[in-house]
């Protein structure tokens, strides 16, 4: 019964999550960029969303400016990356770090909160009903858009860089532009979702963004897990990755009803990401190893 009270809290955090990890999906699956700017950019978007509430901005607004600002941080990790030849991972983190700084700039202190009763915001836990239905409305609108950008000839450019970079300069892609754009829409949604979590958990904190790219990745690879079965598409593999953070959450409370050390979480995500990740190369080596091939014996 525990378990069930809790349960639509538990799927709303998922669902918040849940559009963080398309951030992440975007540049480690598309663009196939590891990128480490969103621990920082979520925690930018809600710092942006809180202190424009605060000081009596709609909540549109401030939503709308927190989602810029986000983008903003992934275009100055593409700046780094492009202008300057830093590699993709150091320039995530160069960019994280200048925003540890910049968020604590714009809260002024470590944490800020955003009482519910005080300000008017979208969605709150204290009424989880309708902050389910805001964030289910969120979840199709945003799976939606992206379906239809990256049905664009812009967007194919962005997946067409992110698997043959090569290719695609020698097809006229300007993959420098397109890697700026994916990475400045990934860490939209990414301070996107920040701007939600600060509205439903009343505050603001300058370490809520700690470990986000661990609880990206895990809601990527247990949603591929989950639909790796179904007939595969875009919006589908969206979808998955919104599933597979509620799926993280879920466990995440079932770790906490049955008394288990919650410390210890991140590190369990770090290596079911490990393992999940590290399984199609040990796949390869064993084929490599035995001549395993599908339709038969080697030679056969």
């Amino acid at each position: 019964m525990e378990f069930l009270s809790a349960l639509p809290g538990t799927v709303a955090q998922g669902l918040i999550w849940g559009i963080m990890a398309i951030g992440v999906y975007i540049t480690y699956k598309i663009l196939d960029i590891a990128d480490l700017t969103v621990d920082g950019s979520i925690c930018t978007g809600a710092a942006v969303c809180t202190m424009l509430i605060v000081n009596g901005s709609p909540v549109w607004l401030a939503m709308l400016l927190a989602t810029l600002a986000g983008v903003l941080a992934g275009m100055l990790t593409g700046a780094l990356h492009i202008l300057l030849g830093i590699p993709a991972i150091l320039s995530g983190i160069l960019t994280q770090l200048i925003l540890w700084s910049v968020n604590l700039k714009i809260m002024g202190k470590a944490n800020q909160a955003l009482s519910a009763r005080k300000y008017d915001v979208l969605l709150s836990q204290m009424e989880i009903g309708p902050a389910l239905v805001v964030l289910a409305l969120c979840v199709v609108l945003l799976v939606v858009l992206l379906y239809l950008f990256f049905g664009t000839e812009l967007g194919a450019g962005i997946r067409a860089t992110g698997i043959n970079p090569a290719m695609s300069r020698a097809q006229g892609i300007h993959t420098d532009v397109t890697k700026l754009i994916g990475l400045a829409l990934s860490n939209g949604i990414v301070a996107f979702a920040g701007a939600l979590l600060c509205q439903y958990q009343g505050y603001s904190d300058i370490s809520m963004g700690r470990g986000a790219v661990v609880i990206g990745l895990a809601a990527v690879v247990i949603g591929e897990a989950v639909i790796s079965k179904l007939p595969q598409n875009f919006a589908l593999r969206l979808s998955g990755v919104i599933i597979g953070a509620v799926i993280y959450y879920i466990v995440y409370q079932i770790i906490v009803l049955i008394g288990l050390d919650t410390d210890l979480l991140k590190m369990f995500s770090a290596i079911v990401v490990a393992v999940f990740l590290g399984i199609p190369y040990l796949k390869g080596k064993v084929v490599a190893r035995f001549g395993i091939r599908k339709g038969g014996k080697k030679n056969a």
